[in-house]
This record gives C-alpha cells, sequence and structure tokens, in this order.
C-alpha cells in the first residue's frame, strides 16, 4: 500500500503545480489578499458560491496546496513508521519540510503582493517537491526493490544477492550516469529560467516563433527579451541532451525495459513541451496552454530524474539486499559486491592474457 500512497501523492503534486500555472496565467495571485484565511473565511469553510474569477483559481489552488500537505503529512509518518531504510525515510522528512516551505513562501507571496524574488522561489520549490514525491514513489517500488536484469527475459535466481549484484555491475553505464545527470541538471536550469520568464512578464517579450523578431538572435535587447531568449536557448540545450540520452538508451540499452520506458516517454514529452510553447507564444499565452505548459515541464524533469535514477540503480544493490532480505542473506551483500568486483576484473585478465597470447 506504501508504494501506491507514495505514487497518489507524486501525481497530486502534479495536480498542485498544474493549478499554480493557472494562477499565473490568469493573473489571480491576488484576487484572494489574505491569507492563510480567505477574506476571513477559515480555508476549507469558504462558501462555494463566491468562488468567482479569480477567487475561483486562488482559492483552489490553496485547497489543492492544503491536501497535498496534508497527503504529505502522512506520507512522512508512514515512511518513518513502516520504511527501514535511513535515507528513504530522510527523503520523507525533506518532503515534509519542503512543503511546509512552499505554504510559507506562498503565503509571503500574497501578503507582500507578488514579489517576482519570492514568486520565483515558490515556483522552483514547486518543482524540487515534485521531485522528491516521485523519488519516494520510485524507491518504494516493488519495481525498484527487486532491482532489474540486463535481459528482462533472461533466467533469474529469485533471492540470490551474488546475482542481483553482478548484474548490477555488469550494467553499471557510467556514460549514461552522467548523461542522466546533466540532463536532469540542465532541465532544472530551463525550469527556473522559465520561472523568471513568467514571473517578470517576459512571455510575449519575443512575439514570433522559431525566428526573434525574424532573426535568429534578437536584433536589439533589454532584460525581459534576454530573459525569454535565453529560455529558447536552454530548451535547444535540454533537447540536444535528451537526444543524446535517450539516444544511448537505445543503442546500448534497448532491452532494459526500465530504461527505455522512460527514455521513450522523455522524448514524447520534449515534443509536446515544444509543442505547447510554440503555441503559447503564437496564441498569446492562452492560460490553459501556458499552465499545461508548466505542468509538462515538471514532467520532463521527473522523467528524466527517474531516467537518472534508474541508471543509478545498481549503487543502491546492497543497501536493498541489507534492507528487505533476511539477515542471513542481507550479510551476504557486501561479499557479493567484492566477489562480483574480483570476478569481473578476473575476466579482463583472462581476455588480456588471450589477447596477449593471440598477438604472440
Amino acid at each position: 500500500m506504501l508504494p501506491l500512497f507514495a505514487a497518489f501523492v507524486a501525481a497530486s503534486t502534479a495536480v498542485l503545480i498544474f493549478a499554480g500555472g493557472l494562477v499565473t496565467s490568469t493573473g489571480s495571485g491576488l484576487s484572494v489578499p489574505d491569507w492563510p484565511n480567505t477574506y476571513g473565511w477559515f480555508m476549507f469553510a469558504f462558501p462555494m458560491s463566491k468562488m468567482v474569477g479569480g477567487i475561483f483559481y486562488e482559492h483552489t489552488h490553496r485547497l489543492i496546496a492544503s491536501t497535498v500537505g496534508l497527503l504529505i503529512v502522512v506520507l512522512a509518518v508512514w515512511l518513518g513508521r513502516a520504511e527501514p531504510r535511513p535515507w528513504v525515510r530522510k527523503l520523507g522528512y525533506l518532503a515534509l519540510g519542503a512543503v511546509i516551505l512552499q505554504g510559507i513562501l506562498g503565503g509571503i507571496t500574497v501578503l507582500w503582493y507578488l514579489p517576482d524574488a519570492i514568486s520565483i522561489a515558490h515556483a522552483s520549490l514547486a518543482q524540487i517537491l515534485f521531485c522528491l514525491t516521485v523519488t519516494i514513489a520510485l524507491v518504494t517500488s516493488s519495481g525498484w526493490r527487486r532491482g532489474y536484469t540486463a535481459d528482462p527475459q533472461g533466467p533469474r535466481r529469485a533471492g540470490s544477492v551474488e546475482a542481483d549484484l553482478q548484474v548490477g555491475l555488469a550494467t553499471d553505464d557510467r556514460l549514461l550516469q552522467r548523461l542522466a545527470i546533466a540532463t536532469t541538471v540542465v532541465i532544472y536550469a530551463q525550469i527556473l529560467i522559465g520561472a523568471t520568464m513568467r514571473h517578470t512578464g517576459a512571455g510575449l517579450a519575443i512575439p514570433d516563433f522559431p525566428l526573434s523578431f525574424g532573426h535568429v538572435i534578437p536584433p536589439y535587447w533589454d532584460s525581459k527579451i534576454a530573459i525569454h531568449f535565453a529560455h529558447r536557448v536552454g530548451a535547444g540545450t535540454v533537447t540536444v541532451l535528451i537526444g543524446a540520452a535517450t539516444g544511448h538508451v537505445f543503442f546500448h540499452h534497448a532491452r532494459r525495459a526500465e530504461l527505455r520506458r522512460p527514455a521513450i516517454l522523455l522524448l514524447g514529452l520534449l515534443v509536446l513541451q515544444i509543442t505547447l510553447g510554440a503555441i503559447t507564444v503564437l496564441g498569446n499565452k492562452p492560460f490553459i496552454i501556458n499552465s499545461l505548459h508548466v505542468v509538462n515541464g515538471a514532467l520532463v524533469l521527473v522523467t528524466s530524474l527517474v531516467l537518472t535514477l534508474r541508471a543509478h540503480r545498481s549503487r543502491f544493490a546492497p543497501h536493498v539486499a541489507r534492507a528487505f532480505l533476511p539477515d542471513d542473506l542481507s550479510d551476504e551483500a557486501p561479499r557479493a559486491t567484492s566477489e562480483a568486483r574480483r570476478a569481473k576484473s578476473g575476466e579482463i585478465r583472462d581476455a588480456t592474457k588471450e589477447y596477449g597470447g593471440a598477438r604472440g
């Protein structure tokens, strides 16, 4: 039940990001001028009949945010009581701290009349919270705990710690790991630029697409044009990195479903994100499309994060073994790691000797 609940919390966080995007896209951030109450009413007692215009978007955002906060409290407590891995419990506590800070930033944003710096921080922290909830959902899933094989259709000895670790070492692709990390970091940086663009009113500073005032590079500049153009350059950088990471997966790990699936999803979300961005500019920022662009960007980020974590899955194998296997098996984990590494080194030495003998 815990993995299902964690996945539900992650999905709820995505809904919250969409609701926040609607608030910004419709300019409803100050439709409710007080906080934490709504026009003096307790938040959950505010009459539905008064939820009109911008109040509907802002108050709905508050209700969803409060619900997500409550869900994360339950998730953190549940992890603290049922999760044997200390680092996963810490993720729950981090998510709890992040959602509390997010609520405080949201309140300051209203009470201080939407200062750009606080609004951008509020939007950026929402992405980190989403990453935390998705990570918790992933690492508590049965698939993560079982581990992954190089050939999902191949034989597997259930419960064999040594076999799991040997498979993990054999599929430990350092280049993919570095590519995936770089891609995730750059996507987050791109989201920060996008948040800056939205909250400084630079979304239409360049009104055409894909060119900029009919040129590849804008012929004249101001601060808003610079922010908008930086977002477009960031989009190009993200596209190149996603192409490199997914291409590496398809070429070297096509049979590993746990890598292939997020790679395919990442490409699809990238195409959708570029399309939504183009429609946002050419359509004069329709608020639904603009909000979908925000939440889809978050989905691109967490999909890249999932690919990154799965590419590093072998590094977690000893911790999984110690946490979930009986004591007599979990004690084998460090020894299995050492034996797997020695076996791998032995294979390399044997291959070198055979190569040297063949040359002689």
